[in-house]
């Protein structure tokens, strides 16, 4: 099994990394246990390091000294990015097709037309789809993390809300696809089945064939924190591009179910073994937390 899709950028690898494992506690990571974390995906040390620097330098990690050891953690704005984003990856809400929806009417300078890329971005990162120029429609159940979101990026005064009806005569079901993207969704979703659809039977064949009893620092316990970590960094970008429609008004044949499934299954099978070896490395620099100290989250249950 090939652990590591090929286009996956090294910083989103450090990112959940971080996410999984480095909420807990104060969370410093010494810059050897990235390269064997790293190292355990494929990467190179030199490579970590650079990558290190890069998200240093882009407010993603800050410098620590822990036990007289130089280190990493996660920016305090990030860390509860992660913490804001539990709900969404872990016990994401789907809306009912009789649900109001919420919708977003923005207008920004031609001046400022950097923050009106910005506000897009960052709406269609929380599940909007685009109406119209300025119109961006979504769930109601995602409009207080909008609120809060956009409030934090100095964005909210640029926009008003709106708690809306559909009250067209047109099928709802066939305007959908024009406001968000689903066959681009669908075809993430394929491709993630692709990779993961069939895993399930061959990690539990193989962790039955050692009664379950995986010791952290065995090559299976690696085998399995390389595959894990990886599939997380995939699965994370769909909570929040998908916006849990009402299946009603989804296409037929949509794959989201059926990739829910695989990442549950693989989920419950593999982040307990990855987690062992995370903590393994940790604790072999003697900066690690005990296994309980680390939460129970959305990228790191």
């Amino acid at each position: 099994m090939d652990p590591r899709p090929s286009r996956l950028q090294h910083q989103q690898l450090i990112v959940t990394l971080f996410g999984l494992y480095g909420r807990a506690g104060e969370g410093v990571f010494p810059v050897s246990v990235l390269v064997d974390m790293l190292g355990a995906l494929g990467i190179e040390g030199p490579a970590v390091r650079s990558t290190v620097s890069r998200l240093k330098r882009n407010g993603v990690l800050v410098s620590r000294r822990q036990a007289g050891a130089a280190g990493y953690s996660l920016a305090g704005d990030v860390r509860d990015a992660f913490e804001e984003g539990d709900q969404r990856i872990y016990a994401p809400e789907r809306s009912r097709p009789g649900d109001q929806w919420s919708l977003v009417i923005f207008s920004v300078p031609e001046a400022e037309r950097n923050r009106r890329y910005e506000l897009r971005t960052e709406l269609t990162s929380l599940g909007f789809g685009a109406v119209g120029a300025g119109v961006a429609i979504a769930p109601s159940n995602v409009l207080s993390q909008a609120v809060r979101r956009l409030k934090d990026r100095g964005l909210d005064g640029y926009v008003e809300y709106f708690s809306a009806d559909y009250l067209s005569a047109h099928d709802i079901k066939s305007k959908v696809p024009q406001w968000w993207d689903l066959q681009g969704l669908d075809d993430q979703y394929q491709e993630f089945l692709d990779l993961y659809g069939a895993a399930e039977g061959e990690w539990a064949a193989r962790i039955d064939a050692v009664d379950g009893d995986i010791e952290s620092g065995t090559e299976l316990a690696r085998e399995a924190f390389a595959y894990y970590v990886p599939m997380l960094t995939l699965w994370r970008r769909f909570p929040y591009r998908d916006p849990n429609l009402p299946l009603e008004f989804l296409p037929d044949g949509w794959k989201a179910p059926a990739a829910k499934q695989a990442f549950w299954a693989l989920d419950a099978l593999l982040a307990p073994i990855a987690k062992s070896y995370a903590l393994s490395l940790l604790g072999s620099r003697g900066v690690g937390p005990d296994a309980a100290d680390i939460q129970e989250s959305a990228l790191g249950q």
